[in-house]
């Protein structure tokens, strides 16, 4: 605008000078004075329009410049236009993906529940078996041993009856010593009787002692096994935290440095183009790319193979505690090294 007021100036000064010449043209000249301020005139007249040609060329740059710059807006704004259809599409199919992956883990859970209720009902079924067994096994020995007892008895007394016939036969004035033997042997029986009855007895209450110890450490079992499951899922909860914050921690980043490249007006312009406000923008920045989705699925596998591999180890034959320890301490130490990239960011960031 200065300019212009300039050059403005300078056109009158132009017209003024070239009708003070054409009176000086008309009319004698009066004096030498008269003659060298014409001549100074004249001179600085056509400095006048040196510079007014200057200006014009200048403008006429100019003019190109902006036209350039329009067709460039013009087409940024085709490839804007282009860069949201593509975005839009995007969206919706990583919408329709996180809605797949929301059904199979939601089919995933259900089955996991289901084969958690499976396991629980095999295992208890597998422990009254192992207790019947027990049971069934303790008898027989019972069984053996009185069927030993019996024979032992039986020969004891055909013993004793041959003894008898053999005396009977031999001395009959021995025939009230040998009511006395019978009624002797009567008595011995009736306290092997006890005897067998209380050994049998003591048996029932050993092998009940020993029932309960069993299920005491099956519970005991039980409870370690749901506190390492319970364990591995929250360790991987919290590893897939962390790698959620890192995430967002590298896009917050990657967000903040675009913002340092681009000048604010910049980034309110690309709001204006796109029709939103720089905080949908900021989003559009921020959306995921694929190969990001194809890291995290494949994240998702590994965290799943390694609750699977967990499994196996408390499903697996004894020992299993140092193959158990050592997948945990792998776990702990990919958690340490994320909380180290986690603090790493932040204080970049900060």
């Amino acid at each position: 605008q200065q300019e212009k007021e300039d050059l403005q100036g300078k056109l009158k000064l132009r017209e003024h000078l070239s009708r003070t010449a054409g009176k000086s043209e008309a009319t004698p000249a009066p004096s030498k004075n008269v003659d060298l301020e014409m001549k100074q005139l004249q001179w600085k007249l056509k400095n006048s329009n040196n510079e007014i040609t200057k200006q014009s060329t200048t403008i006429k740059s100019l003019k190109n410049e902006v036209q350039e710059k329009e067709e460039r807006i013009r087409e940024l704004q085709a490839k804007i236009s282009r860069f949201e259809r593509d975005l839009n599409m995007k969206r919706h199919l990583i919408e329709d993906l996180r809605s797949r992956l929301k059904a199979n883990q939601e089919n995933e859970k259900t089955s996991n529940e289901t084969l958690e209720s499976l396991e629980r009902k095999v295992k208890a079924l597998a422990g009254d078996c192992s207790n019947k067994k027990t049971s069934i096994d303790s008898l027989k020995q019972r069984l053996n041993v009185a069927t030993k007892e019996k024979s032992q008895y039986e020969q004891m007394y055909h013993k004793a009856k041959d003894e008898l016939e053999k005396k009977d036969l031999k001395l009959t004035n021995l025939e009230s010593k040998m009511i006395e033997t019978e009624c002797a042997m009567t008595e011995l029986e009736t306290t092997a009787s006890q005897q067998l009855h209380g050994l049998a007895k003591q048996s029932g209450q050993a092998l009940e002692t020993v029932q309960k110890k069993l299920l005491l450490t099956n519970d005991k079992v039980e409870e370690f096994m749901t506190f390492v499951k319970a364990l591995t899922r929250e360790l991987q909860h919290s590893v897939q935290e962390l790698r959620t914050k890192i995430k967002q921690a590298k896009k917050m980043g990657e967000v903040r440095a675009c913002k340092k490249g681009l000048s604010q007006e910049s980034v309110q312009l690309a709001a204006s183009i796109l029709n939103v406000s720089t905080t949908d923008l900021e989003e559009i920045l921020e959306v995921e790319d694929d190969e990001e989705t194809a890291k995290t699925k494949m994240e998702f596998e590994k965290d799943k193979e390694w609750l699977q591999y967990i499994q196996q180890l408390l499903e697996a034959q004894f020992p299993f505690a140092s193959y158990l320890m050592d997948a945990i301490l792998e776990k702990l130490n990919e958690k340490k090294k994320l909380v180290e990239e986690y603090s790493s960011l932040i204080k970049h960031t900060v």
